[in-house]
């Protein structure tokens, strides 16, 4: 998503900001078949896809497609039918000389599966981009908040008038960026990302603030998470309510700054 169209194709409407997929099977880089939909209006002129039909319109578009055993890994599979209290073995028979990398623990501690990033280019344009692997266990057709827009991302252009003190007006154009990880539910429920969004827009709070306040409303519903933010003044929020969020920033400087656990300091 992003909150102007970009300098590279000025002719996509101002009004297509965004576009969600979900329910993929086949897409070896969900985020490069969003980008190829969202850059082809007259091939997807909707703004949220699913399944088979988003899949094979990127592939019209030179998005590749692999088969669904390209995803499956031994250690998933265990940890899938451990928590539906089935039998771990046997193993699906094309997995049955998996080497030995499949074997290995994860190394994260919160294995949430969601990725998200948040740029600001020298035009003041913000784009976000949010992809997950899904919940693990979940409802058969269950989406949650990572396609959802407004719930797991956003990202908005606006400009309000400004008075001086001799009463003379001018206008100021603002932008924003949101991506968020956790329970996806709760972020629907509370449209997390766009709450932040509107808090610094009509509030007028520091982005650090907004966010903040909506993780922390988030948590008083009962929902985990975090947020990435940046605003147009290169102003950065990670807030988390949670016991850790993989975060990092890299400003104009060029230094990668990263931080793991809730009480870490960016370093």
């Amino acid at each position: 998503m992003l909150s102007k169209p970009p300098a590279s194709h000025p002719e996509i409407p101002t009004s297509r900001r965004g576009l969600g997929v979900t329910l993929l099977t086949r897409t070896r880089n969900p985020s490069q078949l969003v980008r190829a939909l969202y850059l082809s209006p007259s091939a997807a002129p909707h703004v949220f896809l699913s399944g088979a039909t988003a899949e094979s319109l990127g592939e019209s578009l030179g998005v590749l497609l692999v088969d669904p055993s390209y995803f499956f890994t031994e250690r998933r599979w265990r940890e899938h039918r451990r928590a539906l209290g089935l039998p771990e073995e046997p193993l699906p028979d094309h997995l049955a000389s998996a080497d030995e990398s499949q074997l290995m623990p994860a190394l994260d501690q919160l294995p949430t599966g969601t990725v998200g990033a948040v740029a600001l280019d020298t035009r003041g344009c913000i784009a976000v981009l949010t992809s997950t692997g899904g919940r693990t266990n979940k409802l058969v057709g269950r989406v949650g908040d990572t396609p959802s827009m407004g719930s797991g991302f956003w990202a908005e252009q606006w400009s309000r008038s400004l008075r001086d003190k001799a009463f003379h007006s001018k206008q100021e154009s603002r932008a924003i960026g949101i991506s968020g990880t956790g329970d996806g539910d709760y972020f629907i429920r509370s449209n997390t990302a766009v709450t932040i969004a509107r808090r610094v827009q009509y509030l007028h709070e520091p982005l650090q603030v907004a966010a903040q306040t909506a993780i922390e409303d988030l948590l008083a519903q009962g929902g985990i998470g975090g947020v990435i933010a940046l605003d147009d003044l290169g102003n950065v929020a990670m807030p988390l309510n949670c016991p850790g969020m993989y975060r990092g920033v890299i400003r104009e400087d060029g230094v990668p700054k990263t931080a793991i656990f809730a009480d870490d300091i960016l370093d």
